[in-house]
């Protein structure tokens, strides 16, 4: 589609924040009318419209679509939404370690240690670790625990955890964000122990880096939309 407006915008609405082009407010897919809670990611988003080029490519509009998939996907069924993302207490990135070798699971220890043992003090829970790739049951009071730290939470931040734990395979790092316990960058080095080893190992790859680099600019577009909504 091309671009077909001059100017975005963010306006109060009654319901939070909008956006509108040439004064007609932005819609979602299903055409409701994009409406946020906070000014500053209206802002953001209407940054976005207006940083388009001639024609409108969906990757430029990051923002809009977690904005959309709140409005549209995660809204009518919030419970059920959060619900599927509590799946991920069950088989969380960080209960799953290297079989070797040494060097490789020093670093998982190192930065996958440090968020089971926050993540231990914050929700009161424990974890089960394991070595492989064979599923390990977790305890059932920690898969209650977590699930009911995500069942609390409005759409906008279940629209936003939703890319941080499906591009990282870590609910408790994904957590750990939306708590402010671990920064965008410190996320990111958590969920990619494994993938940056073997970059190393095996050297330069262009598709690998590629798709990681696509990964990176994903997750942190989702912790920026998470900031904007404090």
């Amino acid at each position: 589609m091309k671009r077909f407006w001059t100017n975005a915008s963010a306006v109060a609405v009654a319901d939070g924040w909008g956006v509108t082009l040439d004064g007609k407010p932005v819609r979602t897919p299903a055409r409701s009318k994009l409406a946020v809670p906070t000014e500053a990611l209206a802002e953001a988003i209407a940054e976005e419209w207006n940083r388009v080029g001639a024609r409108i490519e969906p990757r430029d509009l990051p923002l809009t679509g977690l904005a959309n998939a709140a409005i549209d996907r995660v809204a009518p069924d919030r419970e059920g939404f959060a619900s599927g993302l509590a799946n991920y207490a069950e088989g969380d990135l960080a209960c799953y370690r290297a079989e070797g070798p040494a060097k490789l699971l020093a670093r998982q220890e190192e930065k996958w240690d440090a968020l089971l043992g926050w993540a231990r003090r914050r929700y009161d829970v424990d974890f089960c670790t394991t070595t492989g790739i064979v599923h390990v049951d977790q305890p059932a009071g920690t898969v209650e625990r977590l699930a009911h730290a995500l069942a609390v939470l409005d759409p906008f931040r279940l629209a936003g955890l939703a890319p941080l734990i499906t591009i990282g395979g870590s609910l408790l790092a994904a957590l750990a964000v939306l708590e402010q316990a671990l920064t965008p960058a410190e996320a990111w080095e958590v969920v990619t122990v494994d993938d940056r080893w073997q970059l190393e190992q095996w050297g330069s790859d262009r598709e690998a880096e590629e798709a990681l680099a696509n990964r990176r600019s994903d997750f942190f577009v989702a912790t920026r939309f998470l900031e904007l909504l404090s």
